[in-house]
């Protein structure tokens, strides 16, 4: 009877713990990629009342099995489910969801931990970091946009170094539209470039009626003026070498040498300006190449446009468009983990990457609470370095959470045999107290 009571006794021990572990479940329904814990049980020692004895052929007796007591039960282990949960649309960009076994990889108080939980967000200082305030460690960019996949490193997607991209100066511009062949009066049109500050130029430029050439109706830009930033400058179209604009008479289409055109400024008087800055030239004169092949003269409105840049031939890029001083106005986490900046100037740059990191055993992960866990000795290590979540057959996914995997039907089922369980043992310590009451009575 005794032992009845001890091993019911343990019997409520270990269902206690099992309806703790439920109870922290249900608690955690609706947390983060939350991974739900299952109890599994294990009997213990055994009180060996008689041994076994194999078959005796001289005696002719046969074989005795073993009578044992068993004194209870215990915890046999509490198992973490690591299965993935669903995604929650949020629409929130800092919110991020993997799909795979992989892990986020983040640092606290210089310890490296990992996460299923991509609910981040940008601190003051720009960092990529959990609600907790835990670094979401990554990789940097160098400055062509390359990943230097080296030890992991907290991450920064919105830091002063990010916040610009240079400007460039245009040394090409591209025009297409159509002169009016019906008329020889002279007509404008503007043409616009930067320099190599950033400084936004207009030209205007007038288009000249020259009369037929043989075959061609000629044209040639007679003049210009030029401002900077919506100012006037000292800045002029060098109309000594004004280019010609060539048409055929009879087609109205454009010649072959209005692809290679070539604008030269000049000062006005005082060489005071910035014309070193601006195309390809020096302190005196500067050039930029123009292409008016897209250009034709039909009877047609005049109307001429200009776009920057011009179109390579063997690449089909545009080439030496230029652009202003690119200010940034979003970030974003591509499906790779790359942290992707766009700017005003049209400017995107991949800033830096998340890492993420696997393991041999994800349940041999100890969790140390705010949806963290740690790497022990039976989960495998973290290299320093993680891994690109493609490497893992995975995908960051930016808008979306991992939501908790509990399965409140599970949970509840389990609760009821627990229960059950627990009032099993319970009654069991009842009747024992009964039997043991009634051998008290015998000495009355």
């Amino acid at each position: 009877m005794m032992r009845a009571l001890f091993s019911a006794v343990s019997g409520i021990k270990t269902h206690q713990t099992r309806m703790d572990v439920i109870g922290n479940n249900i608690a955690n329904v609706n947390t983060v990629a939350y991974k739900s814990q299952a109890v599994t049980f294990k009997d213990v020692y055994y009180q060996t009342t008689q041994t076994a004895t194999g078959p005796n052929a001289e005696s002719g007796k046969g074989g005795v099995n073993p009578k044992q007591i068993g004194l209870g039960s215990s915890v046999g282990a509490i198992s973490t489910a690591m299965t993935q949960g669903s995604n929650e649309r949020t629409d929130n960009p800092w919110d991020l969801c993997i799909s795979g076994a992989a892990f986020f990889v983040v640092s606290s108080a210089g310890n490296t931990y990992f996460t299923r939980s991509g609910d981040f967000k940008p601190d003051l200082s720009g960092a990529l970091v959990t609600q907790g305030g835990a670094n979401v460690m990554g990789w940097k960019a160098d400055e062509n946009g390359n990943i230097v996949k080296d030890k992991v490193q907290p991450l920064y997607v919105m830091s002063p170094e990010y916040q610009f991209t240079p400007p460039a100066k245009t040394t090409d511009v591209t025009i297409t539209g159509n002169v009016d062949a019906r008329t020889t009066e002279s007509s404008v049109f503007t043409v616009n470039f930067f320099d190599s500050l950033g400084n936004e130029y207009q030209a205007s430029l007038t288009l000249q009626y020259e009369g037929v050439n043989g075959q061609n109706v000629e044209y040639t830009i007679a003049e210009g003026t030029v401002t900077k930033n919506g100012e006037s400058t000292n800045i002029i179209l060098d109309t000594a070498a004004a280019p010609r604009l060539l048409f055929d008479k009879n087609s109205g289409a454009s010649a072959m040498s209005n692809a290679n055109l070539d604008l030269t400024f000049i000062y006005d008087g005082d060489p005071s300006g910035d014309l070193e800055n601006i195309g390809t030239g020096g302190a005196q004169s500067s050039t930029i190449s123009m292409d008016a092949s897209g250009v034709t003269m039909y009877a047609s409105a005049t109307d001429i446009k200009y776009s920057w840049g011009r179109k390579d031939e063997v690449t089909g890029n545009t080439v030496g468009a230029g652009k202003a001083v690119g200010v940034m106005t979003a970030v974003g986490i591509n499906e790779a983990g790359g942290v992707v900046a766009s700017y005003s100037n049209g400017d995107t740059k991949i800033i830096g990457q998340i890492a993420v990191t696997t393991f041999a055993n994800p349940t041999g992960l100890e969790k140390v609470g705010e949806n963290l866990y740690a790497a022990t000795l039976n989960s495998g290590s973290f290299d320093g370095i993680g891994k690109d979540i493609s490497e893992t057959g995975g995908k960051v996914v930016s808008g979306y959470l991992e939501m908790s995997n509990v399965d409140l039907a599970d949970q509840f089922t389990t609760m009821i045999t627990t229960q059950r369980g627990y009032q099993a043992n319970s009654r069991i310590i009842t009747v024992s107290d009964s039997l043991l009451e009634e051998l008290i009575n015998l000495k009355r």
